[in-house]
């Protein structure tokens, strides 16, 4: 993150000693990227976080689930809501679409999951419907319906839905981050950033885990390249009391996306919300539409070169492809190799709109995307030929 945050107990400077109550010393951890080049928080344990008991291998279930490559190729398009609820956020996930860069699930989540640890990359987990409390080593964080949270690799941490939520899943190679244009050289961000620092949300407060579970030996499912492991810790990873620093998870809402409007209909880079390795997320909010009064306020036929395109629907009422089968919760998948656009009799409908009510979640990658076991299982087989009619 791009500003520094403390909370809890913290000492006058790093890596002095700091007293427990009893007289005892909390236990330092230094979380950060890219070795000591970039963004870091220091967290202050009350036991070791390195005490660790056992280790054992999971199954992992994406060895038995591969993605296929979008072939023949085609324009796609996935019914989420065709998919079974059930599940909790981390080992509910199905997989949509995917390629060495990020894979894009989709959960329909009820209940809570265990203690997870992504060491592979980042993840961004949108919540299309529901809420749900976000729980980590860094503290807490209330999501509900519009949300964005991105949490940074080898974040420890579960989720407990409030009733059932359907989220789109976001999991990186490397870090998601903030696109560099949005910020000063020193970190800030700008004046014609489409958000701010006030729009983040993170942990305010600790969050202990107390009782006779916090001394308690604690699994925690751990991912890497390699694949898993339930590696058990001495005791509950949940015993920070005071951190700070630039890295941490956080919570933005899309409704905070402050649209960018123009005479004429304006590219998708206006929408980008975060960039991560070979891919963009950009977010498509209500606004006014274009004002010339020659304008067409829907986007022109357009052939991406470099990327595939993935639109997740999840609000509002989409003008563009209106009569294609897209609905909410739906899923377009747009490849390279193919032109697309609005739907046959759209432009004409548009014109003298002054308004959108669409919400849309989108992710460009720049390598193609396969086609996850979720994605076949719910995909529209007549949605490449709606252009045709």
């Amino acid at each position: 993150m791009p500003y520094y945050r403390a909370v809890g107990e913290i000492p006058r400077k790093r890596h002095l000693v700091f007293r427990r109550p009893d007289g005892g010393v909390y236990a330092e951890e230094l979380m950060g990227e890219e070795g000591f080049s970039s963004d870091s928080s220091l967290l202050y344990h009350r036991h070791l976080p390195t005490a660790i008991v056992k280790t054992e291998p999971v199954e992992d279930p994406r060895d038995a689930a591969q993605a296929v490559p979008n072939l023949p190729l085609a324009p796609r398009h996935f019914r989420t809501r065709d998919l079974p609820t059930g599940g909790d956020l981390v080992t509910g996930r199905r997989l949509l679409a995917g390629n060495a860069d990020v894979r894009l699930g989709h959960a329909s989540a009820d209940r809570p999951s265990g203690l997870y640890r992504n060491s592979v990359g980042d993840e961004t987990v949108y919540l299309q419907s529901g809420s749900a409390r976000f729980e980590s080593s860094y503290g807490a964080i209330e999501a509900a319906e519009g949300d964005y949270v991105t949490v940074p690799t080898g974040t420890i941490h579960r989720w407990v839905p409030h009733g059932t939520v359907d989220a789109l899943v976001i999991e990186a190679s490397g870090h998601i981050r903030t696109p560099r244009r949005y910020l000063s050289q020193c970190g800030q961000f700008l004046e014609h950033a489409p958000y701010s620092e006030r729009d983040l949300r993170g942990p305010t407060e600790p969050l202990l885990a107390e009782g006779p579970g916090a001394e308690a030996p604690t699994p925690v499912l751990v991912r890497t390249r390699g694949g898993l492991t339930s590696m058990t810790f001495a005791h509950h990873p949940f015993d920070v009391v005071g951190w700070d620093g630039c890295l941490y998870p956080y919570a933005f809402n899309i409704a905070d996306f402050e649209p960018i409007v123009k005479r004429t209909h304006a590219p998708p880079p206006v929408h980008q919300t975060f960039e991560g390795p070979n891919f963009v997320v950009c977010s498509f909010c209500p606004r006014p539409l274009d004002f010339d009064e020659q304008a067409v306020p829907i986007p022109y036929n357009h052939h991406n070169v470099d990327s595939d395109e993935f639109m997740y629907y999840v609000a509002g009422d989409y003008a563009a492809r209106k009569g294609s089968g897209i609905g909410i919760g739906s899923v377009s998948l747009h490849p390279a190799g193919f032109t697309h656009g609005p739907q046959p009799g759209a432009v004409e409908a548009a014109l003298g709109a002054t308004a959108t009510t669409e919400t849309a979640v989108m992710v460009d990658t720049f390598r193609p995307l396969d086609i996850g076991p979720a994605g076949l299982d719910c995909e529209d087989p007549g949605y490449a030929w709606t252009w045709a009619r």
